[in-house]
């Protein structure tokens, strides 16, 4: 007779809801309270919130294409797609509860809100500026960093000794 083995992929589209509805909340919250180009300094030289919009990929590259349509799209069509491969693997080891697991549910979660904001306003509103030293990091939003940690958490995964499951 065999054991039953509880899914766990409701947990993990949870966790995934969860960043999306972050994602949603901050960047509205940005979008009323803050002026375009405008700053609220949280930690003084070192983290402000801001208001910028990103027509284009990780780092504002493609923003100035000559054809931002093609590039919005094409941005949209790779996150869209991204997120289907990522829910996929999700699906099929949805019964696990891994470092891996939760990477991917950031992962899916992060492609999915940047792509909500291409389709539904054609640019993706960041907000997040930190400077370490004398170096400014581009903006970014919830989104990008639930993309950035899930990567890593993969990457740690991959690094870390496996158990024996014999």
């Amino acid at each position: 007779m065999s054991k039953l083995i509880p899914r766990r992929l409701p947990w993990l589209l949870a966790i995934s809801a969860l960043i999306i509805l972050a994602d949603r909340l901050t960047k509205n919250w940005v979008a009323t309270h803050i002026p375009m180009g405008g700053a609220i300094s949280v930690i003084p030289r070192v983290l402000r919130i801001t208001h910028w919009t990103n027509e284009g990929a990780a780092f504002s590259l493609f923003a100035n294409s000559a054809s931002p349509h093609a590039v919005r799209w094409t941005l949209i069509g790779f996150s869209l797609f991204a997120a289907l491969a990522v829910l996929i693997v999700m699906v099929r080891l949805g019964n696990r509860f891994t470092l891996s697991t939760v990477a991917l549910a950031l992962i899916f979660a992060g492609a999915l809100g940047n792509a909500h904001d291409r389709i539904v306003y054609g640019s993706v509103v960041d907000f997040i500026e930190v400077h370490i030293f004398t170096y400014h990091w581009p903006d970014f939003n919830v989104a990008d960093s639930s993309i950035v940690t899930g990567a890593f958490l993969l990457i740690l995964d991959s690094l870390l000794p496996k158990k024996d499951s014999a």
